[in-house]
């Protein structure tokens, strides 16, 4: 779009004022073309009565100007989009490039810059936050303060409305205050309690740092293989801890579902029925299994023949050691009989003697026919 067909667009866009003045647009037109037919010469060519080459140079009239390049608003036209004009760096050399590293610097700093002065407002708001969050806990306690003492004045005006007598006042106030010193005594209590207790912490930590501090010299005088050996073992506690606590937790959350659960079967009286069936099911499989198991272990019947029949070989033998043993014990019995006969001969030939004598002589006697014959076992 040539400049002269600019001009009629503004002049149209303005027509309404031109017309205030009585003028109209067709008499701009003569004008409009001349005024294009002359900027539409080649260069070196000129118009009567103007210098040439001033107007025809290729200079900024003779470009080609687009509307969407200068937009008109209702205020008037607004800056038109002019593009880079005159020469540009050829070469970009190592000056180029510090140029605009120092440009960049230079961004960087004044951004750093920035952000220190709104860290230091920051660290300023957040030092009176700190004040006033101080000052907001005081007044807090001053609020609380300041309530309690309204509620008694309140009390006391109720009391004072009501008609209340003294002594009902006094009554309330001597319990409210035996209430106090009770409470007081329980406070201190605790507090001495607290402090025995914080004592009885710190001297315990006290032990478990000494403790650790015997340990890592002990570790440091170790040689380095059980050092090596110390600190794999230290390695495969941990981990073994690690997996404790996993469990540990697994199991915690395996209990609250039983409960859980269990809580569940308790209202319900499908479940239970449900549970009973399980563990009904779960008794005849076990005997199932155990039954099977027993008639794996049982073989064939020629293995169980042959099984039975080297029992019964091992018992007829022992039954026959056992005969033997009882054989030679009775053989002992009739031998230890046959002395105590003899014996007996043997004191009724000395009845001449005195009668302590007899006593003494029969009294061992007596002691071994009642003593109890030991029972020889042999080998098998």
């Amino acid at each position: 779009m040539h400049f002269a067909e600019v001009l009629r667009h503004l002049l149209m866009h303005f027509g309404t004022r031109i017309n205030r003045f009585g003028l109209s647009l067709s008499q701009f037109n003569p004008w409009l073309e001349r005024l294009g037919s002359s900027l539409t010469m080649p260069p070196g060519t000129s118009r009567p009565g103007t210098r040439g080459g001033l107007l025809g140079t290729g200079g900024v009239l003779s470009s080609q100007i687009k509307v969407a390049d200068r937009p008109v608003t209702q205020q008037g036209l607004s800056g038109m989009k002019t593009g880079v004009k005159g020469p540009q760096r050829q070469i970009m050399d190592k000056s180029y490039y510090l140029g605009l590293l120092r440009s960049k610097i230079s961004e960087l700093t004044t951004e750093l810059n920035k952000l220190q002065k709104e860290i230091e407002m920051y660290n300023q708001e957040n030092s009176v936050y700190l004040s006033y969050e101080k000052r907001a806990e005081t007044l807090a306690g001053e609020i609380k303060e300041f309530q309690g003492q309204l509620a008694d004045y309140n009390m006391l005006v109720d009391k004072l409305n009501t008609n209340t007598d003294m002594e009902e006042v006094m009554s309330d106030y001597n319990m409210l205050k035996t209430q106090n010193d009770r409470e007081a005594q329980s406070i201190d209590i605790i507090f001495t309690e607290r402090q025995a207790k914080e004592k009885l912490i710190q001297a315990v930590e006290e032990d478990i740092e000494r403790e650790k501090q015997i340990a890592d010299d002990i570790i440091k005088n170790m040689s380095q293989e059980n050092q090596a050996k110390y600190m794999e073992m230290k390695a495969t506690n941990e981990k073994l801890l690690q997996e404790l606590d996993a469990q540990q937790q697994e199991l915690d959350g395996l209990n609250i579902k039983e409960d859980t659960l269990g809580a569940e079967i308790a209202h319900s009286q499908v479940k239970q029925e449900a549970v009973q069936l399980y563990e009904k099911l779960h008794g005849l499989e076990e005997h199932r299994d155990q039954m099977i198991a027993e008639d794996k272990s049982m073989g064939s019947p020629q293995e169980e023949r042959e099984r039975l029949l080297k029992q019964v070989k091992e018992d007829n033998q022992e039954i026959a050691s056992m005969e033997r043993q009882l054989t030679e014990i009775k053989e002992k019995i009739n031998h230890f009989n046959d002395v105590i006969r003899r014996l007996d001969m043997d004191l009724e030939e000395h009845q001449g003697t005195s009668t302590k004598l007899k006593i003494e002589s029969k009294e061992p006697l007596t002691w071994l026919r009642q003593r109890p014959v030991p029972i020889m076992r042999d080998s098998v």
